[in-house]
């Protein structure tokens, strides 16, 4: 009987164990916890060590996630299943997140380092005062291309180039509708927002002429095929071609003059997080200038940290193809939030064009 009793009382204490460790598993992974935060972000968008970092100085946990588009994060963030505290849409997905009541308003006062935004890049017009947003990245939308592939005389200061006979069968684009039919209304001379049928039937018939010269609409596959000199010319982000560039030394990028977007990736904080003072912890940290310039070394887009490009390689910043003169920055354009009719529209309009390649 003594050894049944001591049986059962071992199997009590290990139950009570497993139960405790269950329950400190759960603490763990509760966004909600004090000393942790989670962060949604793009895939390849932050220097690792400053996580590492950030939770030395801070005491601060972080579990960090990664999506592959605004899309994919928007659902996630819209179904809640996940208490993410610090998030980073795009400013056309900012508007409608702040449509549908799904972030919380910044606490300026908790992010001294704002300052350190060059103010060109505050009070935009998706979120007049910063009061939902804080710059993280900004860049363009270009054509990357390796010049020893193509004819001397294509330069890609103009769209009209990538209609170039010479190029039949060498062009890649983005999977992206705005992008793609942006461009065609860009090529134009018309704006990337429009909102009237007739000029988008204009810009995809235009596009549909660029079929020939097509090689294939696809997404991240671009990289890889630039960098090995398999693909000749891509319509792609200017921080995606700079990854490109550093692995390639032979390819360029160019910024239309006709126009094209420039974009921003934005901090936010979701009204899923839990650790709000957690949030603004981490957002006020990579808004440090050192901390701002390392993180732009590491992920190579264009910063809007006035502070931190102070004390980055001045190669970088005085590049034109990646930090426009103001006489080009005059002809880009945000992407407007167009809503759903127009969005289906810009979609339906990209299907076709897409259905038009051989």
């Amino acid at each position: 009987m003594k050894s049944l009793i001591q049986s059962a009382l071992a199997i009590i204490i290990v139950c009570t164990i497993l139960l405790f460790a269950a329950n400190q598993l759960e603490a763990g992974g509760n966004q909600g916890s004090s000393n942790t935060i989670t962060v949604y972000n793009w895939g390849e968008y932050i220097d690792p060590e400053l996580i590492d970092q950030f939770t030395e100085e801070t005491g601060i946990k972080v579990i960090y996630e990664t999506f592959d588009s605004n899309e994919a994060m928007m659902t996630k963030v819209q179904q809640g299943g996940s208490a993410y505290d610090v998030a980073v849409p795009s400013e056309y997905m900012v508007e409608m997140m702040i449509e549908e009541d799904l972030l919380i308003p910044l606490d300026h006062s908790k992010l001294p380092n704002m300052k350190n935004i060059d103010p060109y890049f505050l009070d935009l017009a998706f979120d007049p005062g910063n009061k939902y947003t804080i710059p993280y990245f900004w860049g363009t939308v270009g054509i990357v291309y390796n010049p020893s592939l193509v004819e001397d005389h294509l330069t890609f200061e103009s769209w009209e180039d990538l209609w170039d006979p010479s190029l039949k069968d060498k062009v890649f684009l983005v999977d992206g509708a705005r992008e793609v039919i942006g461009m065609g209304l860009n090529s134009l001379g018309e704006s990337l927002n429009a909102k009237d049928d007739n000029l988008l039937r204009k810009a995809t018939d235009k596009l549909i002429t660029l079929s020939p010269n097509i090689k294939a609409i696809i997404g991240d596959e671009i990289t890889p095929l630039m960098i090995n000199n398999e693909a000749t010319v891509a319509l792609t982000w200017s921080g995606q071609a700079a990854d490109m560039m550093w692995e390639n030394e032979e390819l360029d990028f160019a910024v239309p003059q006709e126009g094209s977007n420039l974009w921003f990736d934005n901090f936010v904080i979701p009204k899923t997080a839990a650790n709000v003072d957690g949030a603004h912890a981490f957002i006020n940290f990579m808004l440090d200038a050192e901390v701002s310039a390392q993180n732009n070394d590491y992920v190579g887009y264009s910063t809007p940290n006035a502070a931190a490009m102070e004390l980055m390689d001045p190669e970088v910043i005085e590049d034109e193809r990646f930090y426009p003169n103001e006489e080009l920055r005059e002809k880009l354009e945000v992407y407007e939030n167009l809503g759903l009719e127009w969005l289906g529209k810009y979609n339906e309009y990209f299907l076709e064009f897409k259905m038009s390649i051989r």
